[in-house]
């Protein structure tokens, strides 16, 4: 079976990051698994994606454009301390959820930490990465009507896998 839209795809997966380290890997966390044309991954390597079957292997280089943007130097803010009420203990990497002006809510990311101020990034960890995915489809199924109208893979158990 070719990997066309409505089918669950599952694939090993090494993901590299600028000058290539390796950032992610289904050694590391799984396999890759997802709804082809649900836009759950990167269009560029979705599109790498399709056609391809189980035993393809496949790599995709996306440059920062066609995967997270490139950094956004004004997401980044010195925030006082007491803009954390009842988080005793900050560190570099804690990632917080807060609502923008615009009343959508925003995932930021504290990169410093001193004695007044907490410094926090609201780009995506990846902004700024020339990315590489090595994959290989290991398998390929048609999804069933309920994955299809939900929009995600379910596990055999019924259960959804985001």
């Amino acid at each position: 079976m070719k990997i066309e839209k409505d089918c669950v795809v599952t694939a090993n997966f090494q993901l590299y990051g600028n000058e290539g380290v390796l950032v992610d890997s289904s050694d590391q966390n799984g396999p890759l698994l997802y709804l082809h044309g649900a836009e759950d991954l990167l269009p560029g390597v979705e599109a790498a994606l399709h056609g391809h079957g189980v035993g393809d292997q496949i790599t995709v280089e996306l440059t920062p454009d066609q995967a997270f943007g490139a950094k956004d130097e004004s997401l980044i803010d010195k925030v006082p301390r007491e803009n954390f009420p009842g988080v005793e203990q900050i560190s570099v990497g804690m990632q917080f959820q807060t609502d923008v002006a615009e009343g959508y809510p925003v995932v930021v990311r504290v990169i410093a930490i001193d004695d007044k101020f907490v410094t926090v990034d609201g780009n995506h960890e990846m902004a700024d990465q020339h990315l590489k995915f090595e994959l290989e489809v290991t398998d390929v199924r048609e999804a069933t009507d309920e994955e299809k109208v939900h929009g995600h893979v379910h596990s055999h158990d019924g259960h959804c896998e985001h």
